[in-house]
């Protein structure tokens, strides 16, 4: 069969491949990459076709930057990247301009791109290092083994107009990835439910276009507001954004955590439109100025779904609620997680056996607590804290005048701390995960390794 815009599955498509993905964005593809830069077989199933449009605030920070800069994905500005150069915060009648800090690890830029381009750059990018990616591929849920062990995923196929056919296909791996979003699919079928005591958001966001003359035409920042104003300067419940993608156009979006009392109760595109009225005198936008829907999407933070491998399986992205509690950031942890799920699966191939394939993805929990459990743990305890409207206002009101502390701050909430750096808030940052309760279990570390000789076999 060949689908429109390049999904194309045929009669010698493979039913078995070394790695299968359900997901084919920022998550499916960056790991997509990863293992056939490797040399492993792999499959992506994804159920849209490219380009599609994502909810997304189309922000990718430093951390991000550093994943598309080991997988040599090019990113100049005249090739329609738009590089920012640091967070302007808004909050308490000041506007405060942080740039991104010099470190050991991570870039000192970002850079905003719609996913609308993004997604498909990067499936170009791992179909040109060999994996398979099927268009139009819906994932209904896994296939077991006898014994329980994922090995496989169904997908209903979908028409030209991403219409169900009613017509199936079962694909098969000894290695799953489910990476498709929050959707979550996958880990559901799985039987993999929701944890309710980790951070939930939700997230609307339009575009806007920039009229010529306006103060902010041109921007090379990142604008976070801290409080939302409407245009009579009454505060609205949540945090906003603005990230100009260099070409007159601005994504414009607002968050609420579930720690607000308004959560659920709102309407956040009436929100959001009263917020545009406050962003006249700098930006140049209103209702007028709109030039697409507003839609919203749910945020899963803070490892909500576990455990994140189960025989045969790894959990990466928002499929694992793997979107930072500090900011609603998730590009980054995806594309992170894709690497370390991938490095993990090439190393769990060349095992001899079942038991040490297992024993190998049983790390990646391990390895992803160990990279962020204490950043998420951090990131709850501040959503609890702003979920207080006064804890917030006291906060902004001594914050935004000490720009020292606003760097720092900047740099924690978007993880751009080193992990062995001796800066000051590397090392505050180091202090407190470490008496903050983890995230998730760490036992995985201590199981043995199946492959591992022992007296009675070695020799």
């Amino acid at each position: 069969m060949l689908w429109e815009n390049g999904g194309v599955e045929s009669a010698t498509t493979p039913a078995q491949t070394q790695v299968l993905i359900a997901g084919g964005g920022p998550a499916g593809a960056t790991a997509a990459w990863h293992l056939a830069n490797a040399g492993i077989e792999v499959t992506v199933l994804e159920k849209t076709a490219y380009p599609r449009e994502k909810v997304c605030g189309d922000g990718l920070t430093p951390q991000a930057v550093r994943e598309m800069n080991l997988m040599g994905i090019p990113h100049a500005a005249e090739d329609g990247w738009q590089h920012i150069k640091g967070l302007r915060l808004v909050a308490e009648g000041r506007a405060v301009e942080v740039p991104w800090p010099s470190t050991q690890t991570w870039p000192d830029y970002a850079l905003v791109r719609t996913r609308h381009d993004f997604d498909e750059l990067l499936a170009q990018h791992a179909r040109a290092a060999g994996a398979t990616i099927l268009e139009r591929h819906s994932v209904t849920t896994v296939l077991r083994a006898e014994d329980g062990t994922v090995n496989g995923l169904r997908a209903e196929l979908l028409d030209g107009r991403g219409r169900k056919t009613g017509e199936f296909k079962d694909f098969h791996a000894p290695i799953v990835i489910a990476a498709d979003g929050n959707s979550t699919r996958t880990a559901v079928s799985a039987g993999l439910a929701k944890r309710d005591d980790r951070p939930m958001g939700v997230a609307v966001r339009a575009y806007y276009s920039i009229p010529e003359g306006a103060p902010r035409h041109g921007d090379d920042w990142m604008e976070s507001w801290l409080q939302l104003p409407d245009a009579a300067g009454n505060l609205l419940p949540g945090y906003g954004w603005l990230f100009p993608l260099g070409d007159g156009t601005v994504n414009v979006g607002l968050g609420i955590l579930d720690t607000s009392p308004q959560f659920g109760k709102l309407d956040y595109r009436s929100i959001l439109k009263d917020w545009s009225g406050a962003l006249t005198a700098t930006w140049g936008l209103s209702e007028e100025t709109r030039t697409s829907r507003i839609l919203g999407a749910a945020l899963p933070m803070g490892f909500n779904r576990t455990p994140q491998h189960v025989p045969g399986m790894l959990l990466v992205g928002d499929s694992a609620g793997m979107v930072s509690p500090f900011n609603g950031e998730g590009i980054s942890f995806a594309m992170e997680a894709a690497r370390i799920a991938a490095d993990l699966a090439v190393t769990a191939l060349q095992r001899p056996t079942a038991a040490g394939r297992e024993a190998e993805l049983a790390r990646y929990p391990v390895l992803t607590q160990e990279t962020w459990g204490g950043h998420f743990a951090l990131g709850s305890r501040f959503a609890e804290l702003i979920g207080h409207p006064a804890v917030l206002k006291a906060a902004l009101a001594t914050g935004m005048r000490v720009k020292p502390l606003l760097r720092s701050v900047v740099q924690v909430m978007a993880n751009l701390v080193d992990e062995r750096g001796t800066a000051p808030v590397d090392r505050v940052v180091r202090l407190l995960e470490s008496v903050v309760p983890t995230a998730t279990t760490m036992g995985a570390a201590l199981r043995p390794d199946p492959d591992a000789p022992t007296p009675a076999n070695v020799g």
